[in-house]
């Protein structure tokens, strides 16, 4: 059996003492994350994506939201403060994060930046971010996340 591979974000959390449990999986460039959700045979509702945001004061903001969900950009400014948030293009993500697309994750990134999750992630005990590698998934308690990564909880569906 191979070594398990560790990503930075695994080493973040084994350095802060947070338990969690790493997935892997064949990673294919077009899959959803509905369909990641589906490969770890978990329910999409527990399974997030981390999408990242530039508000109209020229500041970064990361929104973490269930794979099934769209991240409603009204709220997202509210709950930040701004009066508008947009998406970033696809290629400002590595330069700004450290992350390509289909491997972002609200830990580690190069600096951090204000983030939130949707509120929904307390409904569970555990639930399922980017282990910040396309292909992996760390599956993780939603208040220790919170925590180790200074996420407020906020209606952003």
């Amino acid at each position: 059996m191979k070594k398990e591979e560790k990503t930075n974000v695994m080493r973040v959390l084994d350095g802060k003492k947070i338990s969690y449990k790493s997935h892997s999986y064949e990673p294919d460039a077009t899959m959803s994350g509905e369909e990641i959700a589906g490969i770890l045979g978990e329910d999409k509702e527990k399974v997030f994506k981390t999408l990242v945001t530039q508000g109209k004061s020229g500041s970064y903001y990361v929104f973490v939201v269930p794979v099934e969900a769209e991240l409603d950009l009204k709220k997202a400014a509210k709950a930040s403060g701004e009066k508008a948030v947009s998406m970033i293009r696809q290629k400002e993500l590595l330069p700004l994060t450290g992350y390509v697309h289909g491997g972002c994750s609200p830990i580690g990134m190069k600096k951090p930046f204000p983030t939130f999750i949707h509120e929904t992630a307390e409904d569970f005990d555990t639930i399922f971010v980017s282990a910040g590698k396309v292909g992996f998934q760390i599956e993780v308690a939603p208040e220790d996340l919170i925590r180790v990564a200074g996420i407020r909880v906020a209606d952003i569906v």
